[in-house]
């Protein structure tokens, strides 16, 4: 038993550990260690209670020792106030950077730091100045051309998805919200009653309740992951012995009410990944969609139906982020500690989405300058973009061609890791985008062997030789890479130019299962 003055109220840890870590820890940050078990919960409901010491332990774990431990190993040369490790999520995920899911972007305030006009004992120099032209000829999902428009910066961004386009695009350009919200009431409203034409409601009403028992009697919160993580639970054996036991349960309620749980083919990623329900929402909140008369308000849905559509695949929490098996019946879930369940109907995210999409809008409008950016679909390594500008923004192109693009801050892709079109399959099959995969730079498919490591270094050399002919002089290149096969210089000597420094940071709070210890390199480069 902890003695009473080793206990604080939530409200006394937040304040205490705000002062121990010198740095603002809210009473949610500790509301989260007790709901998942870092560190025990003590005292009755509405008077929950944590142990200093519980704390002093778990923040000596995972803070303290973290540091030093990835330094050791990933070197010394580790460039730890690159970390950001200050900021929340909510501080690297602001306003629209948080408008759909994107597999390897960087966060803002790595943008920011390099071309805002700060210096530091890091950062000795400015590279860009405000009105400047700032180009990313990998621009996935527009990260560049938002910050850039916070600091007061045009920029450009060239990606070779029609989709990375789409909502590189809708993150920057102005839109009508009010006319985007009438579109959601009205499309909200249909949807609404297209649900309640089926049982779904009924059905879910009554397995949400039969599982919230079951969960609070085998996998009460927070003693369940308590006792996990302090291995005083195998979970794995104990979570598939309840998963099976309820699963017999679960049968029966979708016998009651009919449900029918799979499609009747899976040769598409929609047929595959979707439950019948939710496949039959989807298809009509799209063809609501296709009737939206104005272009820009329909495209500005579309990237609310796609985030919906993303969070309800027929995957278990754990496999969201990478794919694995569909399923369609309730199963243990490490993640939240208890047994769940599949979606079977789109409503309650479509909403949360489309209010938080709103919200997301209106405040980067609040924090956009009058400057211009836009992103282009095509090949880096090919494309005009002097000719493509003028078709799309000829006011930019203009602009352009009378200063010239001061320097480019992207993250090109890696070696054979990321399917970049493949992670948005259901988009480019919901809303018929051309997928241009053959035309990925480091593409999954291709390996991380030999020769596919000579493409890259190749391909990545001939964007920034395409590049250069658009850039002013003395010009400031930034790539953002984890450059674990030593590439970079070969390509830089490959596309006329020299590596000034290297800033090499440690990634924290990966979004990936993979939480070891990993490190990219931000590489500096200039005219040879």
């Amino acid at each position: 038993m902890k003695e009473e003055m080793d206990l604080l109220t939530i409200n006394e840890a937040s304040q205490w550990a705000t002062m121990y870590l010198k740095k603002n820890v809210t009473t949610s940050n500790i509301s989260y260690l007790v709901q998942y078990g870092r560190v025990a919960k003590y005292g009755d409901n509405g008077n929950t209670k944590v142990s200093k010491q519980e704390l002093i332990a778990y923040y000596h774990t995972f803070l303290g020792k973290r540091e030093v431990n990835w330094k050791a190993e990933l070197g010394d040369d580790v460039n730890w106030a690159l970390s950001f490790d200050y900021l929340k999520e909510a501080d690297t995920t602001k306003h629209v950077h948080r408008l759909h899911p994107y597999k390897g972007k960087f966060i803002p305030q790595l943008v920011q730091y390099f071309i805002d006009e700060h210096t530091d004992e890091f950062k000795k120099e400015t590279y860009f100045k405000k009105g400047d032209i700032l180009l990313d000829p990998f621009c996935g999902s527009g990260t560049t051309l938002v910050q850039a428009s916070e600091q007061g910066m045009h920029a450009i961004g060239i990606d070779v998805s029609a989709f990375n386009t789409l909502i590189s695009n809708i993150k920057i350009e102005q839109h009508n919200l009010v006319d985007i919200q009438r579109e959601i009431l009205h499309i909200t409203t249909a949807l609404k009653q297209f649900v309640s034409m089926s049982n779904i409601i009924e059905f879910e009403a009554q397995l949400t309740e039969e599982l919230n028992k079951f969960n609070n009697v085998h996998f009460p919160s927070p003693d369940f992951k308590f006792k996990v993580r302090r291995k005083q639970i195998n979970q794995d054996k104990y979570g598939k012995e309840y998963e099976e036991k309820f699963l017999l349960r679960y049968f029966q309620i979708v016998n009651q009410y009919n449900i029918q749980l799979r499609q009747n083919r899976a040769e598409t990623f929609l047929d595959k990944w979707y439950l019948y329900h939710v496949r039959k929402e989807i298809d009509f909140v799209c063809e609501c969609i296709n009737q939206i008369k104005s272009p820009e308000t329909k495209r500005a849905i579309q990237v609310i139906l796609s985030r919906t559509i993303r969070s309800c695949r027929a995957t278990t929490h754990a496999d969201l982020a990478t794919l694995v098996e569909p399923i369609s019946s309730t199963y243990y879930c490490a993640k939240h500690g208890k047994i769940c369940k599949p979606l079977f109907s789109i409503l309650s995210w479509w909403e949360r989405y489309s209010q938080d999409t709103l919200k997301r809008l209106s405040q980067f409008d609040k924090l956009r300058t009058e400057t211009f950016q836009v992103c282009l679909t095509g090949d880096s390594r090919y494309i005009e973009l002097a000719t493509e500008l003028e078709k799309t923004f000829p006011e930019f192109a203009r602009l352009t061609q009378k200063q010239g693009i001061q320097g480019i801050f992207s993250s090109p892709p890696y070696v054979g890791l990321i399917d970049y079109h493949e992670q948005h399959a259901y988009a480019y099959e919901l809303f018929g985008f051309k997928r241009q995969d053959e035309l990925e730079i480091g593409a999954m498919l291709k390996g991380q062997g030999k020769e596919a490591k000579e493409s890259y270094v190749q391909g990545i050399a001939d964007v920034l030789n395409n590049c250069k002919r658009f850039l002013a002089p003395n010009y400031h290149v930034f790539l953002v890479a984890n450059d674990k096969y030593n590439l970079y210089p070969m390509i830089a000597k490959k596309a006329g130019m020299r590596i000034v420094n290297q800033y090499k940071r440690p990634v924290l709070n990966r979004t990936e299962k993979d939480k070891a210890a990993y490190s990219e390199t931000i590489f500096y480069l200039c005219e040879e």
